[in-house]
């Protein structure tokens, strides 16, 4: 039967996809993918994502109608969901494990082969020196043999000689670091698939429930299922906040400390939540991200009904904590009502109307802009909380035409001029908590040690072959080092003479650049370094 012979096109198409996986898995690619990855996570941590803050994304678009639809168009908002990110990321993993595999089949048939046969000139090598032969030639290659392997080299018996090489695990070091890379990347895959992350902001007296509806903000993995939620609950009693009153850093932050009661398949415990102390419930952790001042107020409309009454989180401006928000009413009639706050935990007056000078409330006050309008038909479309859309509003004003503005402390109302009223009761504290799951975490801190270890070995392992040719014309003794920029092998080199009881005629030469040894074959490691 005739050779079936190949088509040119098929040939050449099949060399094309041979180079093409060789570059792809080549460990200069693996480095600049690498180096890619890290630059194509910046945009995710200069711009707002949608997944963490929506209304930051559509705020961004607003300010800039000509970079914004061209940065949602490539995905600039959703960085690590954008196809790619997810491309780079694939393009890692596989170049990652398509150069392992091979090095790894080069160290197993490495470690089952001999160190390498005695060079014919080892005067050539970086450290070598010669010893008349005071005993039989065999005598010495037995002691040869016996010292190099109390020093743990691997050794070879030959005719003449004793070849010894120690240093194996410094590949080994090098396929350590390389596999871990891979299950670092295995372990942040898992933990963006299945992993999730929300925060919400809790006022002192209320509770937080583990549940979709309950955060303010929500991220999670594509596999994510709502299921994975440990059902718990954790009530703030109490906010704990100290400031330094001295006069070097005053106003610093001294004490965060948030008092709380969990609640997990129905047993209930008492717990302390810190900054970098957080709580672990089940596999989620909840971390104290921000705190800040809310401000319990009721507002009863013209007709004299309660349209609005509670705590409003108020969001800090500046380290004095000045904090401003919106307090609504929606249900307020005739009209319904809408006030702007500035809270002052200190106030002070100042030329431009108002300031806080301590973080802490030792003077509050609740300014107050009040505005009124129809009321609204509800459209289900979300509104920003914290701040006042004044479309449809009017402002209230004074008997001289001036914008109504007035300064409330706890326990005082103020009545505006439709006759409705708003009480300032009191302030309270808040705190942003933030529950997150992780699953491969633990897998991402196991690979970075692992890959430590690898790496350690990989720098401090020196490979390093010996030699000792004896024969009728005397002993000579020979090193070489694998790497470059290793010292001690002349210290070596003597060290064995002076172990097999060799008197010494020549000084070891200076080292040079290790060479091969001429003849030298079945290293257990590749000359090539990453």
């Amino acid at each position: 039967m005739a050779e079936r012979t190949r088509r040119p096109g098929t040939l050449r198409g099949a060399e094309t996809l041979r180079w093409l996986w060789t570059q792809l898995t080549s460990m200069r690619t693996a480095l600049v993918l690498l180096f890619a990855l890290a630059l194509a996570a910046i945009p995710g941590s200069l711009l707002p994502q949608r997944p963490t803050s929506p209304v930051r994304v559509r705020e961004f678009i607003t300010d800039n109608p000509q970079l914004g639809p061209i940065y949602d168009a490539v995905g600039l908002f959703d960085v690590y969901a954008s196809p790619w990110f997810a491309a780079i990321y694939l393009l890692l993993f596989v170049s990652l494990v398509g150069c392992i595999i091979p090095r790894v089949g080069v160290y197993a048939r490495g470690l089952r082969a001999q160190p390498p046969t005695t060079p014919r000139n080892l005067a050539r090598l970086p450290a070598h020196l010669d010893a008349p032969a005071s005993d039989d030639p065999s005598t010495v290659l037995d002691a040869a043999e016996r010292e190099l392997r109390r020093r743990r080299f691997r050794v070879r018996r030959l005719d003449d000689s004793v070849s010894a090489e120690r240093g194996y695990l410094r590949e080994l070091g090098n396929l350590v670091f390389h596999c871990s890379l891979v299950f670092l990347l295995s372990g942040v895959a898992v933990g963006s698939l299945f992993g999730y992350k929300g925060t919400v902001a809790v006022v002192e007296g209320q509770s937080f429930s583990n549940t979709l509806t309950q955060f303010d903000d929500f991220s999670s993995g594509g596999l994510f299922s709502p299921q994975q939620l440990v059902p718990f609950t954790v009530k703030l009693d109490s906010f704990e906040a100290k400031f330094e009153t001295g006069p070097v850093q005053r106003g610093a932050a001294r004490v965060f400390r948030a008092h709380t009661t969990t609640t997990i398949d129905g047993a209930s415990t008492d717990g302390l939540l810190e900054v970098n102390h957080p709580l672990s419930l089940g596999d989620s952790v909840v971390h104290l991200v921000g705190h800040g001042y809310a401000v319990d107020v009721t507002v009863k409309d013209a007709n004299g009904d309660v349209a609005f009454t509670g705590p409003v989180i108020l969001l800090p401006q500046d380290g004095n904590f000045l904090s401003v928000g919106v307090v609504k009413a929606p249900f307020a009639r005739p009209e319904r009502l809408a006030f702007e706050a500035l809270f002052l935990p200190t106030a002070v007056d100042t030329d431009s109307g108002g300031a806080s000078a301590f973080p802490d409330a030792l003077n509050p006050a609740l300014l107050l802009n009040a505005w009124h309008g129809p009321p609204k038909e509800a459209t289900g479309e979300p509104e920003n909380v914290y701040s006042l859309n004044t479309v449809g509003l009017t402002q209230f004003t004074t008997d001289d035409g001036d914008k109504l503005r007035f300064t409330l402390v706890p326990g005082q109302s103020y009545t505006l001029p439709d006759g409705s009223t708003i009480e300032f009761h009191d302030w309270k504290r808040w705190v942003s908590l933030q529950v997150s799951s992780t699953p491969g975490l633990w897998l991402v801190f196991a690979s970075v040690l692992v890959a430590v270890t690898g790496l350690c070995l990989s720098l401090f392992i020196r490979p390093r072959r010996l030699w000792v040719r004896a024969g009728a014309g005397g002993v000579e003794v020979a090193g070489l080092d694998r790497t470059e920029g290793r010292g001690g092998l002349q210290d070596e080199v003597r060290s064995l003479a002076e172990a097999l009881e060799l008197a010494v005629t020549d000084e070891p030469v200076d080292e040079g650049v290790a060479q091969s040894p001429p003849g030298g074959a079945g290293s257990p490691q590749e000359d090539e370094e990453d």
